[in-house]
């Protein structure tokens, strides 16, 4: 007996030692990221049980490697928690910058529906808008007929819109058609949305730069100076970052 509880004790040492605490670790990419751009989270904790995520905007999660989007800018302080098997934890915390941004949605103008695979053009003038100079950036709108540009100086900007069926030369060059195309000034602190509407064509339009530049002039020149119904969606208020 007395062998037996000499050896107990040992065994619960040995236990003991065996057991490893969790730590809390991961890698976040892309680093700084978008307004609404999806940023993985990939965890490399170890000797969790399980964990949580903070995401500092009021989100929290327990899935392992989440992706995620914020939908204002600013510098989320993100705070992953490990959980042990006995109940203790490791924390470890994760700036993530988000930038301020434009969100351009492209729609026809009279039934709304978006327009996906539509090439969004940026100017930093209306005479650049007409002759297609000085682009300052150009992407394509996703499946959601949406597109995001950041890194933009404290300016308005002129939205240049082509798809093969549709693009918005005709409301751009109507009478007041600026205000179809024209963005408010940008502030990279604020997030905006900018509702790019568009027409739709029998036919479809011809890719080439010259003839969409000789386009615009000749609808500009047979502007009929007749206004559209108003749309209150153009532009959104644009959102403060923290």
């Amino acid at each position: 007996m007395k062998r037996l509880l000499t050896i107990l004790p040992i065994l619960s040492l040995m236990v003991t030692s065996c057991y490893k605490e969790p730590f809390a670790d991961a890698i976040i990419d892309p680093l700084p990221a978008y307004v609404d751009e999806n940023i993985t989270f990939t965890n490399l904790s170890t000797n969790a049980k399980h964990v949580e995520w903070d995401m500092d905007d009021g989100t929290i999660t327990s899935a392992f490697s989440p992706t995620y989007a914020f939908d204002l800018p600013g510098i989320y302080n993100v705070m992953l928690t490990a959980f042990g098997d006995r109940g203790d934890i490791s924390v470890a915390y994760f700036p993530v910058e988000v930038i301020g941004s434009l969100k351009v949605i492209v729609k026809e103008y009279y039934d709304e529906y978006v327009v996906p695979d539509a090439r969004v053009r940026l100017y930093p003038s209306l005479f650049d808008w007409d002759n297609e100079t000085n682009l300052v950036a150009e992407a394509y709108t996703n499946n959601a007929g949406e597109v995001v540009f950041a890194n933009l100086a404290n300016q308005r900007y002129y939205v240049d819109v082509f798809e093969t069926w549709h693009d918005n030369y005709t409301l751009g060059t109507e009478e007041d058609g600026v205000q179809w195309i024209e963005t408010p000034p940008l502030n990279p602190d604020y997030f905006y949305e900018f509702v790019a509407y568009v027409d739709v064509y029998d036919t479809p339009a011809t890719k080439s730069a010259t003839t969409t530049k000789s386009k615009k002039m000749m609808l500009k020149e047979k502007a009929s100076g007749e206004s559209r119904p108003a749309r209150t969606t153009s532009t959104a208020v644009p959102k403060k970052g923290r």
